[in-house]
């Protein structure tokens, strides 16, 4: 799955979907995708990535007790 580094706007692929969406896991491992060579992957924290339209992660991936928060 690819997202954009919110900051910079550089499109990663995500290697891990499964800390990806596994809301108690902060980092997740993607492999940045400028330039020609393939980058080696890096673990970054998912407050920085986004969607390619710019929309934030869903809370649901984020946050493993916002189901809680909402009471």
């Amino acid at each position: 799955m690819f997202l954009k580094e919110a900051k910079t706007g550089d499109l990663v692929d995500v290697v891990d979907m499964a800390s990806l969406t596994n809301p108690f896991k902060r980092h997740v491992t993607v492999q940045f995708q400028s330039g020609e060579d393939l980058a080696d992957p890096v673990s970054i924290d998912k407050q920085h990535l986004a969607f390619p339209s710019g929309e934030g992660l869903p809370e649901c991936w984020m946050n493993g007790y916002y189901r809680l928060q909402q009471r």
